[in-house]
């Protein structure tokens, strides 16, 4: 899979709904969702429990398809693939960030950070060099043979946005990810997501604290599946001064 060109999107959702269960049973949980994110954007996603962010969460990372309308993931139509070009479009296209870390315990930084690599087939060689640059850009060069228990929460995440990052991919899609982190590595993390799309890339990421929505160039507000506010910011607030 290419990427595209900077004038396509990287999601593109038109009219999206999606509907759980059927008849008298069936749970809407998005209704007629449109949501356009263009490359180099930082977005915030938010709303309450129930509001639908999961479920579009869900969504855009192809963990699940909608029921009606439409959905581009960097210019490819997602109904146009198959399941093993779904999961080819998760691993290459998006980088995921979860709140929970995710990592393989009994291995190394570099080892966790490979993976993604290893399943696309790249070589061993090439897979050490890129991932020591990603573990480079998150500011870990120096903790690659480190295991995960050898790490504070914050490094840990840091861990797993370079895994993310590894893959080069369109979109940088990040589910609360500073969930599990005390206020200074809360403020660490969010000032590495605005350093990596100062640096071009397109971040979107779910939460519920403004604190940290308060760091993205755009907020889009969720509630009862649909969206009730999406706000561009023209200044974002200044970063914290953290040396990664």
């Amino acid at each position: 899979m290419q990427t595209q060109s900077a004038s396509t999107p990287v999601i593109d959702l038109g009219s999206v709904t999606k509907t759980y269960g059927n008849g008298k049973l069936a749970v809407t949980a998005l209704d007629g969702v449109d949501l356009r994110v263009e490359r180099g954007e930082f977005v915030a996603i938010m709303g309450p429990s129930g509001s639908g962010k999961s479920t579009l969460m869900n969504i855009v990372g192809c963990l699940d398809v909608p029921s009606r309308g439409r959905f581009s993931l960097d210019g490819v139509d997602i109904r146009t693939l198959d399941e093993a070009a779904l999961a080819q479009a998760r691993l290459r296209k998006i980088g995921f960030v979860f709140q929970s870390f995710n990592l393989i315990p009994r291995t190394s930084a570099l080892s966790n950070v490979e993976l993604p690599l290893i399943y696309q087939g790249v070589k061993p060689k090439d897979r050490a060099s890129r991932a020591r640059a990603a573990l480079a850009a998150v500011g870990l060069a120096d903790r690659a043979d480190h295991k995960p228990n050898e790490l504070s929460g914050g490094q840990q995440q840091r861990v797993a946005v370079a895994r993310a990052l590894v893959s080069d991919p369109a979109l940088l899609l990040a589910d609360e990810p500073t969930g599990n982190l005390d206020s200074a590595s809360t403020a660490e993390m969010m000032a590495l997501f605005s350093k990596l799309n100062a640096e071009g890339r397109t971040v979107v990421l779910i939460t519920h604290e403004d604190e940290v929505a308060s760091y993205a160039g755009r907020v889009v507000r969720l509630r009862d599946g649909r969206i009730v506010s999406d706000e561009r910011r023209s200044a974002v607030p200044s970063l914290h001064e953290v040396a990664l």
